[in-house]
């Protein structure tokens, strides 16, 4: 049921070519069950979906799957199982007959921000870096990009991307496991790129930086989304320890400094076009993700600091474009 036939068949005779030579064995590795030990279960529980014919697929204004009619109570209670099966769900949310999968994150509240700000989609072919479990590839898809491929290394995104998939039906979408490491070198492939969520975990911003631009054809757009302090030129926080109780945070950049490097590594005309302070709201432990959030992470007595004392988490979303 992941199934990357049709996907390597489309990169023939395109840009894409360089990378499809490469896929096979990446993809292997990637799922490889040896290395990720709950991969056999994840697997199982998409196996054991049932097959049912979605008569209405929303994808424009959310991810919604599926009429009341569209199959039996037993086969929703099924569908519920095993996509239970799969938690914790991060991005979303999901509406899969009859299921609604309050995720952590309220992934369209972030999508509404950004999609008006956004060289338009249709016809784009797209790459989604640590996409998660392709919430925001579905988006793109509904509107209108002709191909949409999103990476992430962790085969629990992966399977969940899938589970999705069978019920939404063959799509120019797909999600691979694999970091934007396994991009060739130079590609130029993509229309649009997306890395939401992601600089602050690269030890080298900058190495990050190039390595996007080098996946966007001349003139093609990028979308950078991370994390950022409030400062001027020049100011950035390198946690000595954690941020939000996440060891893996490196560089927090005040809003002019990453201009700075976006112009330091070649982009034109780099912008900021949405600050916003992430909330409990959007961010928050449900039914559907069980494990600490938010609300664990930042200072109980002072919500404008994280546990650690740092600046609670602002978001920006800048855009840039690769040089023609």
């Amino acid at each position: 049921m992941i199934d990357y036939t049709e996907l390597l068949a489309s990169m023939a005779d395109t840009k894409l070519a360089p990378w499809k030579t490469l896929l096979p064995q990446q993809i292997a590795t990637g799922l490889d069950e040896q290395r990720h030990g709950d991969l056999p279960r994840w697997r199982a529980a998409l196996e054991q979906m049932p097959k049912v014919q979605s008569s209405e697929i929303e994808l424009s204004n959310s991810v919604s799957i599926g009429a009341s009619e569209d199959t039996s109570e037993a086969n929703k209670a099924e569908i519920r199982k095993q996509l239970r099966a799969l938690i914790p769900w991060r991005k979303g949310p999901y509406h899969v007959h009859g299921t609604d999968i309050d995720t952590e994150w309220h992934s369209d509240w972030k999508w509404n921000r950004v999609l008006p700000h956004l060289a338009p989609l249709k016809g784009r072919t797209i790459l989604d870096v640590g996409c998660g479990n392709g919430y925001h590839c579905w988006r793109m898809y509904g509107e209108g990009a002709s191909r949409v491929i999103g990476i992430d290394p962790s085969p629990r995104f992966v399977v969940q991307f899938y589970s999705i998939k069978h019920f939404i039906g063959p799509a120019p979408v797909d999600v691979l496991p694999v970091g934007i490491e396994a991009v060739p070198a130079n590609l130029q492939a993509f229309d649009t790129v997306f890395s939401m969520g992601v600089l602050y975990h690269r030890r080298s911003p900058m190495d990050h930086l190039k390595e996007l631009k080098a996946t966007l054809r001349p003139g093609g757009q990028l979308v950078l989304e991370t994390l950022v302090i409030e400062g001027v030129l020049g100011e950035a926080l390198v946690p000595e320890g954690r941020y939000c109780m996440m060891n893996n945070v490196w560089f927090l950049p005040s809003c002019e400094t990453l201009l700075s490097w976006l112009r330091k590594c070649g982009y034109k005309n780099p912008r900021v076009v949405d600050i916003n302070t992430t909330t409990v709201e959007e961010q928050r432990g449900t039914d559907w993700m069980h494990f600490h959030s938010l609300s664990d992470f930042l200072d109980p007595e002072n919500e404008n600091l994280s546990a650690e004392g740092h600046p609670a988490p602002i978001r920006a979303v800048i855009l840039a474009e690769a040089p023609e």
